[in-house]
């Protein structure tokens, strides 16, 4: 038996159809073949008329309004007009004065908001077109890439601000108004782009980013004059049919950052205009998706699943619009859906390089060419949210330009004295993710490197040929790049694949394979086939790092590949590739940078503007290398040809100040100390080779070692770290496969079997 409550419900929101509409509503309601979800009607395919809206009220609502035939249009409008300016993230009412310290704290914008408002008023008219084909004002055609821009209304901001900054000139109030009209007119008469079509105006990204930006225009615009009450309630109309869209089509969990903007906007829809019948639903509905998305899309590291700093920062806006909107309005929010939040945030504090920056991580777009990330921004909102001074360590004295609309005045005064609390952590690892991360400190010219072990099962569209691959800062410098892409350039399949990333090749063949673009011709493409990773070992001690991987990349042509990378504390690094296969094959390593030939393939330089630089040496001696380029960016290709087997062992050792690199002209020469192949053990193995500093050596291809009374057996040719201190000798596996080791002196025989990256101590 349904409660009274909701009959109550169905009747009032049925008072004013036809009585055989009603009726029928009314009849499947009772039998259940309805529920109460549909008992709201707002409409999904037409924009309600400015007389009608207040039809759509709650009940409590339209009872505080007074009686019906009263909610006239002027009253509704002043009415919407108050609860903006107490939910919206800024009081409209306030401005005027808030755009005054926008333009004092953000003088460089006013350019580009200019020349990005030109631009577009310049390409389309104010009531222009929403469905291909058609042309630009100047006859030329408009793209796939452009109508998503247009859909997204991202420079319809610009149009505001320039509003506000030529004096409230109406012409950009209009030209606002009239092009959220022409979108109601193009849907009245479909004439827009579909979602089938790849490029749908109502796509839920497209229609979520709209919203987003419509709903700031929307308050810099509340109070002006020639922004009527008739122009309130048009645009408020439009936001509620694109509420119920938004609704309606994504009924369902569907992975991926293109629901979760389009269900954030029906997140804030639902939160400022929580008025109508019927956004309750929205809000619980959005609220438990969006949840839903931070379980299966956020890994338990805290790390976006599409493995990128630019759409995980995405995914932070999408969450915080939300998250900051209901605490406002003292909302609840479970406790899952906020620790999940502040996950993004701390894991960004993680993976900084030691100048506050961040690694370039597969599809991050901002700034094409680009080597590093800006972060600070990001987590000055982390700051503003959680009131960490973990996260005030990265943070600004000031928002980002494009988030100061997004903050309270509380917030922002929190900016003028933030606490900052120097991170302690070193290197860490995204398990889940498959980002490993070898760290010296938090000093300017300290080391950091990341290597990228991973593959998302779900949805791997983003990311890039680079598997196992690394990047690496050092005095201050990014020794090791990787480059940021733009989908709309035609380098994009270049940069996104395996020769501009440090990464190790076979043959011709590349990490991505089958490249394929988007229907929807925007210029985005991913690759159909991303080698499949493993991890062997990763484990960290005060005296190195250790990881090692493998992928079944190269396995179509018959060849076997891992990947050991060896951090030295605090020295330098080692990466030792390895390649085995029955037939003969040339194996390869790419080396970003613009590099110097110091002794042909086996020692490259690359140096910087205050003479630091970075060498990479090889241990065993390789035949070849080429230099190349694209796009003012730089990489070196290393080559050992025609080998069934080889395993390239690579010294990167960035140094600081001339007299500091490795001395070219020396035969065997000194790593930061570390000799080559000159250690004082009785070194034994086919082709073993060694680095040694004092008591600790790291040995390749070694089975066995002696020094004085000491002797130690490997069942094979093994990679190990040996350091004897104190009376106690420390072993730890450096190779992929378990080693039977034994270890003689003159008191002891101790035989074990010794597991990848395992630390053995044993007392003399």
């Amino acid at each position: 038996m349904f409660c009274s409550t909701a009959s109550i419900k169905v009747y009032f929101i049925l008072k004013k159809r036809s009585l055989q509409h009603s009726k029928l509503i009314l009849i499947l309601f009772f039998l259940g073949i309805i529920s109460p979800i549909y008992a709201q009607d707002i409409p999904s395919g037409s924009i309600i008329e400015n007389q009608e809206l207040s039809n759509y009220l709650k009940e409590s609502v339209k009872v505080q309004l007074g009686n019906e035939s009263e909610i006239s249009i002027a009253v509704l409008a002043n009415y919407l007009r108050e609860k903006f300016s107490e939910r919206y993230f800024f009081n409209w009412k306030n401005k005027d004065e808030r755009f005054l310290e926008y333009k004092s704290l953000y003088a460089s914008a006013e350019k580009s908001h200019i020349e990005r408002a030109k631009d577009h008023i310049a390409k389309f008219p104010d009531a222009t077109q929403w469905k291909l084909p058609f042309n630009y004002q100047n006859g030329e055609p408009v793209n796939a890439y452009a109508m998503r821009h247009l859909a997204r209304q991202h420079k319809m901001i610009d149009i505001a601000y320039l509003y506000h900054y030529r004096n409230k000139d109406t012409t950009y109030l209009d030209y606002f108004k009239n092009q959220l009209k022409s979108l109601n007119t193009a849907l009245a008469s479909d004439q827009y782009e579909k979602i089938e079509d790849g490029n749908g105006v109502f796509e839920s990204f497209r229609s979520g980013y709209r919203v987003l930006n419509w709903l700031q225009i929307h308050n810099l615009f509340l109070g002006e004059e020639s922004y009527t009450d008739e122009d309130e309630l048009i645009t408020i109309a439009t936001l509620l049919q694109h509420g119920q869209h938004l609704y309606e089509h994504n009924a369902k969990f569907h992975a991926g950052n293109h629901q979760t903007r389009g269900l954030s906007a029906l997140a804030m829809l639902s939160i400022l205009l929580r008025d109508f019948e019927g956004t309750d639903i929205w809000y619980n509905h959005a609220m438990k998706l969006l949840e839903e998305h931070l379980s299966k899309e956020i890994n338990d590291d805290g790390f976006q699943f599409e493995r990128t700093v630019h759409y995980h920062m995405s995914d932070i806006g999408n969450y915080y619009y939300v998250y900051q909107l209901a605490k406002m309005s003292n909302l609840d929010v479970s406790p899952f859906w906020k620790d999940r939040l502040k996950s993004l945030f701390v894991s960004l504090t993680k993976m900084a390089y030691p100048d506050k920056s961040a690694p370039v991580l597969s599809d991050d777009t901002d700034d094409p060419w680009a080597e590093k990330n800006n972060i600070s921004g990001a987590l000055t909102l982390g700051y503003l949210l959680f009131d960490s001074p973990k996260m005030g360590y990265f943070a600004n004295s000031q928002v980002d330009a494009k988030m100061f609309w997004y903050v309270t005045d509380k917030q922002l005064e929190m900016l003028s004295d933030i606490e900052s609390k120097s991170p302690s952590m070193k290197s860490v690892e995204f398990a889940t993710t498959g980002y490993y991360i070898m760290r010296e400190g938090w000093e300017k010219n300290d080391k950091m490197m990341i290597i990228s072990a991973g593959l998302d099962t779900d949805k791997p569209d983003h990311q890039h040929g680079d598997m196992l691959g690394v990047q690496a800062m050092a005095n201050g410098k990014v020794v090791l790049p990787n480059y940021q892409v733009r989908y709309s350039l035609e380098d994009l399949e270049l940069f996104k694949n395996s020769m501009t990333k440090n990464v190790a090749l076979v043959d011709d063949e590349l990490i991505g394979k089958q490249y394929t673009s988007n229907k929807g011709g925007s210029g985005f493409g991913k690759f159909l086939n991303l080698p499949k990773p493993k991890i062997t070992a990763w484990e960290k001690n005060k005296d190195l790092d250790i990881f090692i991987g493998s992928h079944d990349g190269f396995e179509n042509i018959g060849v076997k590949y891992n990947r050991q990378v060896i951090y030295l504390k605090d020295d330098f690094w080692i990466v030792k590739d390895n390649f085995t296969s029955e037939e003969k094959h040339t194996y390869k390593q790419v080396w970003q940078g613009h590099y110097t030939l110091e002794e042909g393939a086996n020692l490259i330089r690359s140096s910087f503007d205050d003479a630091s630089g970075l060498d990479i040496l090889q241990i065993n001696k390789a035949d070849a290398v080429l230099n190349s380029g694209q796009r003012g960016k730089q990489w070196s290709v290393v080559s050992k040809m025609n080998e069934n087997n080889f395993s390239f062992i690579t010294a990167l050792y960035p140094y600081e100040g001339y007299n500091n690199r490795i001395d070219e002209n020396v035969k065997m020469p000194k790593i930061k100390g570390w000799e080559l192949n000159t250690s004082s053990y009785n070194i034994t193995g086919e082709a073993a080779s060694s680095l040694s500093k004092g008591h600790e050596v790291v040995l390749f291809s070694a089975k066995s070692l002696e020094l004085n009374s000491v002797k130690i057996e490997f069942s094979e040719s093994s990679d190990m770290f040996i350091k004897y201190s104190d009376s106690v000798l420390t072993i730890q596996c450096l190779g992929k496969q378990d080693v039977k080791t034994q270890v003689k002196t003159s008191k002891i025989n101790e035989a074990f079997l010794i597991k990848p990256g395992e630390v053995i101590l044993i007392k003399i």
